[in-house]
């Protein structure tokens, strides 16, 4: 389970939100400036609350008034940007087994296979990152987060840096993703079409404020049941 019960103070916008959810993709919906981003990056401890808790399956990540607050690097959260933010100068296979390293993780080979055929990028890995269409940037992207052996995946808009082609060439895989990798998502998005495919709950955001909190039926545009 997520829980997120926090405020923040950025400038003249403010956000108070406080949702829990044991959805396997927990989807962030709203329009820009609703503060989509700003409470992911205090999910994933870029960003300190000014109040409250933060908490993933029991452990507290956060929590101001008994002055807790784990550093992002010690969350295994992994995150996944809107631009693929991978290494120009490693070709795919560096890129992939970068977060590993970083975490320390001994090496995998069973699910470094796993996670290559799930995202369709083996032919992949011996290509450079400019190489690669902005889909396969981001396919290796969510492959890298996922070699990290995360307890949470958090996804910034990942397609929204990509026109429609290649939108409707990754949403299959980030299906893919919610049904077979066995980790809980966080997935941010104002495009409700996106969010009615990949989400199991959803969190309505308005000017930092949940205005709701449900099933993907609720987000405007869908269908009422006969």
């Amino acid at each position: 389970m997520l829980r997120v019960d926090v405020s923040k103070q950025l400038g003249e916008f403010a956000i108070e939100a406080a949702f829990a959810s044991e959805g396997r993709v927990t989807g962030l919906f709203g329009a820009s400036g609703a503060g989509k981003t700003s409470l992911i990056n205090m999910i994933a401890g870029l960003l300190r609350p000014d109040r409250g808790i933060i908490a993933i399956d029991g452990e507290t990540l956060d929590d101001t008034a008994d002055g807790v607050h784990i550093p992002a690097h010690r969350r295994r959260i992994g995150y996944v940007f809107q631009d693929a933010r991978l290494f120009p100068h490693l070709d795919i296979r560096q890129n992939l087994d970068y977060g590993r390293r970083m975490n320390r993780l001994a090496e995998d080979p069973a699910q470094h296979a796993r996670v290559t055929d799930l995202l369709d990028i083996g032919h992949l890995l011996d290509r450079r990152p400019g190489r690669l269409s902005g889909g396969e940037r981001q396919r290796v992207a969510l492959g890298r987060a996922l070699l990290a052996q995360p307890r949470l995946l958090l996804l910034d808009e990942p397609m929204g840096s990509l026109d429609e082609e290649r939108k409707v060439e990754i949403l299959p895989y980030l299906v893919r993703l919610r049904d077979e990798a066995n980790v809980p998502m966080v997935y941010v998005s104002h495009d409700s079409g996106e969010m009615r495919q990949l989400a199991t709950q959803v969190v309505m955001l308005r000017r930092g404020r949940v205005i709701a909190f449900g099933g993907p039926e609720m987000l405007p545009g869908t269908a009422s049941p006969a």
